[in-house]
């Protein structure tokens, strides 16, 4: 096995940073040594096969986007990024990990789903890879195949409060497979927005003739995620299930979170970064069609309301715990356009899988987040959150050497004929500068990414087995 010497660097971990040196021996982290340290009295830079410099930048864990949507059917169409494309673009940006979402539909088999999507990404993926489990059909079949997934690696299963006569469960059906997630450790992730009420305002909307992309930020009001939180957290607390909401945009959301969370209970929140940046005003209200590029749902919120502030506000006060991007990306040319003059058939979902570490260190440089923090939301607790840490998540002897060499004195400019390795014909993040750059990327040992080049090979990566959550 090849050893590796990262020099010089800042190590960053999400409870401090100091001067080191970390050793890699094959795929995993051998040790974290004081700078320029010998190896029985030997110079350690020539013990070993590769020397990687990082005097001037932090040496951090490889992040973990815990929420990605490769391939996934959706709308009419399919997400466009491949599980080959897809974590491509992911080690461009310095992300080693994604948890995807294997499928189980109305009328199938939990088992079924989960053996296709494991179909999918077998020998594609240039990152480690999992799966959580969306159940689609809440059934007597599909709660005892629940019961047997944590022995099929999968910690996790999710719901979905919205999209009535596609994914939709209701409280009985939820509050079943609750039952199931508080007896088995299963965590509960839940798309929380009332989808009945949603679909009845896109009924009344589309009646008046309003049909632009603005219109789908209108009929997902904040009031339908702030009550669906409300309400899965309340059958939360009656089973006794850990609780995970996904994409949390809107304020009030955040506060039913922290107000369970101040009451003991078992909860957590993830929001993305499009809920950091983007606005229902600027993105959404795009002249023309330009909207549908940013049509994802739960929506953009409005500015003028102040969602995106309270978003970093509750990633400082750990009332949000982590950010994931929620990748299901779509071209504007044969996918989004299937929504020209009816904004419910737009295809739901932006590509961000490559550009979320840049993206949350830029709050770093803001002063929104720090350092520590950037490392905490992006790496350490997705790992925790869902059984890697140890492995993962962190730099230490004995976790995969998942590493990313990150240079605060770099700069990173977004755009599809810039930094764009993700399957799609614009880039929602177009124009957007960054005050750092992903330099050097690790996946288990192995160079990914490096002055700019892609070193990677297809399906070299294996999938990352998750126990039993930590929870």
């Amino acid at each position: 096995m090849s050893t590796t010497l990262i020099t010089g660097g800042t190590v960053v971990t999400s409870t401090g940073r100091s001067e080191a040196d970390v050793l890699i021996d094959g795929e995993t982290i051998a040790a974290v040594l004081a700078p320029g340290s010998t190896l029985l009295g030997h110079d350690l830079a020539r013990s070993v096969d590769t020397v990687l410099d990082a005097a001037g930048k932090y040496v951090i864990p490889g992040g973990i986007d815990a929420h990605t949507h490769m391939q996934m059917p959706f709308g009419g169409t399919e997400a466009s990024d491949t599980f080959e494309t897809g974590t491509r673009a992911a080690a461009w940006g310095g992300t080693t990990t994604i948890v995807d979402f294997a499928i189980q539909r109305y009328g199938e088999r939990v088992m079924d789903g989960l053996a296709a999507w494991h179909e999918k990404a077998a020998g594609e993926c240039a990152v480690d890879y999992g799966f959580h489990q969306i159940v689609g059909d809440v059934n007597d079949d599909s709660l005892k195949a629940m019961a047997g997934l944590i022995d099929e690696g999968v910690s996790s299963y999710k719901l979905f409060m919205a999209y009535p006569g596609v994914f939709y469960s209701d409280d009985a059906q939820i509050y079943k497979a609750m039952r199931v997630g508080a007896e088995t450790g299963l965590m509960t992730m839940m798309h929380a927005e009332n989808g009945p009420a949603i679909d009845a305002m896109v009924t009344e909307l589309l009646a008046q003739g309003k049909t632009d992309p603005y219109y789908h930020g209108v009929a997902r009001a904040w009031q339908m995620e702030e009550e669906a939180t409300h309400r899965a957290i309340m059958l939360a607390n009656l089973t006794g299930a850990p609780l995970y909401v996904v994409h949390v945009s809107a304020k009030q959301a955040v506060e039913q979170l922290a107000a369970a969370r101040d009451n003991g209970q078992n909860v957590f929140g993830e929001t993305c970064p499009q809920y950091l940046y983007m606005s229902l005003e600027d993105q959404l209200g795009a002249e023309g069609f330009e909207g549908a590029k940013y049509v994802c749902s739960t929506p953009l919120r409005s500015k003028h309301e102040h969602h995106q502030d309270h978003m970093w506000q509750s990633l400082r006060t750990n009332d949000i715990q982590m950010v994931a991007t929620d990748h299901c990306p779509f071209c504007m040319k044969g996918q989004k356009d299937l929504g020209v003059g009816d904004f419910s058939k737009i295809p739901n979902g932006i590509g961000s899988v490559e550009h979320r570490l840049d993206l949350m260190y830029q709050g770093v440089v803001d002063g929104k987040i720090t350092l520590e923090r950037w490392v905490e939301i992006t790496s350490t607790t997705p790992a925790r959150m869902f059984g890697m840490y140890g492995t993962k998540g962190v730099i230490a002897p004995g976790a995969d050497a998942d590493v990313v060499i990150y240079d605060p004195a770099g700069h990173t400019s977004i755009g599809l004929d810039k930094t764009h390795h993700m399957n799609m014909d614009y880039s929602a993040w177009e124009g957007y500068e960054i005050d750092g750059h992903v330099d050097t990327v690790l996946s288990r040992g192995r160079v990914l990414i490096n002055d700019n080049e892609y070193l990677g090979t297809r399906g070299t990566a294996a999938t990352s087995i998750v126990p039993r959550a930590s929870i």
